[in-house]
Order: structure tokens, then C-alpha cells, then sequence
């Protein structure tokens, strides 16, 4: 079984996948660690893609997928795969299938977590962390008992310098334009389930896990 994590910045996919992969045995493919391996491995493919980089050219889409494709094939993936970051247009969609289809496999699920905006803003402008530890607090939902210093080991606590209102408002604005387009692809397939972001991690991975146990194949 594949399923496509979706969600916009600070909605938790990062954190989900983890619990995902533990609770499903599926294997998460970030789209930016699998393309820096083939990159770094010096596969034919990661070799082709630098070539296109090295030139400051767009890899093709057929070369994306050919990196996929080559992934996918590993033993890790043997139980499925969640498929993060990539595609991400509805032509890139569309080329996955179709590749997938050729080895008798497919996009089973297309999980999209849904957090409100006024949330995602609180997330990433009230987050910090910290520098010795690198604990996460965040100001909103969960600070620390002393301003400024963790609670695990004292050390002192900082925010990254694109945590800012500006910054993640353009970066929603830019995920909304980029991925709205995907949605709509995945929901007329009728394989699109909407998730509630909202809530303790446990909570979220259940709704999750239950999501992807209702779109098994027979």
C-alpha cells in the first residue's frame, strides 16, 4: 500500500510521518532525502539529476519518477511506502500513477492534514527551541516553566529567524497556489481524506492510521 502525506507548513507532517511509519511499518520517503542519497550515491539517476542542477535546470518529472521508482523497489519498502514532499503538481501526480500502474502498483491514499491558518501561524511564530538539547516549546501550547530556558537542561531557548509573521504567511500563500491544484486532482480520484490536525499526536495517528486502513485494497 502508498499513501501521500499532504499539509501545509507547521501542520505536523514531519511529526505524523514518524508515528506513521511505527504504527503502519510503512516507510517514509521525504522527496528532498531521497533525491540528495541518489545524488550522493552517485546512482545513474542521482548523477543525471546533478547534471541538470549542476546547469541550474529543473530536474524533468521523468527523471523524478525514475528516482521514485528506483526507491520504492528497496527492501524497506516492502510494506509501502509514504510518500512526502513529492508530487507536487497534478501533472506530476499523474506520472507517478502511471509509472506505478506499469509495476502493478498505485497511489492508495492521499492523506491532506488540515489545520486551521490562525493555529499554523501560532505554531511556527511561537516556537523554540532549545540550543544545547534542541527541545522544542512553544509559546502558545506548550512553554517552558522559566521565559527563555528549557526545562529538560536549563539551556537557553532561540527562534529560527523564519519564524516570523511574514515569512509564514508567504509560505502558506505559496503552498496554497502550489498544492491546491493537487488536492482537487486527488478528491476527483475520490482517494483525498481530509484529516483533523488538531489535537494530542495520538489522537491525530489514529484518525490517520484509521484513514488508511478504510482505503486497503480488497
Amino acid at each position: 500500500m502508498n499513501i501521500i502525506l499532504l499539509g501545509s507548513p507547521g501542520a505536523g507532517k514531519g511529526t505524523q510521518a514518524t508515528e506513521l511509519e511505527a504504527a503502519t511499518g510503512m516507510k517514509h520517503i521525504a522527496s528532498g532525502d531521497m533525491f540528495r542519497a541518489a545524488v550522493r550515491e552517485g546512482t545513474p539517476l542521482g548523477t543525471l539529476a546533478q547534471s541538470y542542477l549542476d546547469k541550474g535546470e529543473l530536474v524533468p518529472d521523468d527523471v523524478v519518477i525514475g528516482m521514485v521508482l528506483e526507491r520504492v523497489q528497496q527492501p524497506d519498502c516492502e510494506n509501502g511506502v509514504i510518500f512526502d514532499g513529492f508530487p507536487r503538481t497534478p501533472q506530476q501526480a499523474e506520472a507517478l500513477q502511471a509509472a506505478l500502474a506499469e509495476h502493478n502498483d498505485a497511489i492508495n491514499a492521499v492523506l491532506l492534514l488540515h489545520v486551521d491558518k490562525d493555529v499554523l501561524i501560532q505554531r511556527v511564530i511561537g516556537r523554540w527551541t532549545c540550543r544545547k538539547c534542541q527541545a522544542v516549546y512553544n509559546t502558545y501550547f506548550r512553554a517552558p516553566k522559566v521565559e527563555g530556558v528549557c526545562d529538560l537542561c536549563n539551556g537557553d531557548l532561540y527562534q529560527r529567524s523564519d519564524d516570523n509573521l511574514e515569512t509564514i504567511n508567504h509560505r502558506l500563500d505559496v503552498y496554497e497556489a502550489q498544492t491546491s491544484p493537487l488536492i482537487a486532482h486527488y478528491r476527483t480520484q475520490g482517494i483525498l481524506h481530509e484529516i483533523n490536525g488538531l489535537g494530542e499526536i495520538d489522537d491525530i495517528t489514529a484518525r490517520m492510521v484509521q484513514a488508511i486502513e478504510s482505503a486497503k485494497p480488497c
